[in-house]
């Protein structure tokens, strides 16, 4: 019981720390906005609110102004069955990447970061 709520404490803690202390975002011409939006339709985060590697994650998406859908994979079980079905684990964070008819199912914080840098910095 005591371990929960420090679990849960803390997990608040961080968002409200990433709240305050979020990166601006990347600014871009109109034109180019438009084409990472494009971009990024087919792209899904799953992920739990509170957990600091989707933190992590969601902060570079921010920084890099990139508007991904976001899947609750805690609170929402379709979101879960989801994670579960297509990426064969519940384990966020997890990018669910959908381009020319195949889908790709990315694990791990660091990695979904240095795609998300490859892909969309330079756009």
């Amino acid at each position: 019981m005591i371990v929960k709520a420090l679990r849960v404490g803390l997990g608040q803690m961080i968002v409200f720390f990433d709240w305050i202390s979020r990166p601006a975002r990347l600014k871009r011409d109109p034109a180019a906005q438009a084409r990472v939006e494009e971009q990024a339709r087919g792209l899904s985060l799953y992920q739990f609110h509170a957990c600091p590697f989707c933190v992590k994650t969601r902060r570079t998406l921010h920084r890099l102004n990139v508007p991904v859908a976001l899947r609750d994979a805690k609170n929402n079980e379709q979101d879960r069955q989801a994670l579960l079905e297509g990426g064969g684990k519940v384990k966020v964070p997890c990018l669910r990447i959908e381009e020319d008819g195949k889908t790709t199912w990315m694990y791990e914080s660091k990695v979904i970061i240095d795609y998300l840098n490859k892909r969309f910095s330079a756009v």
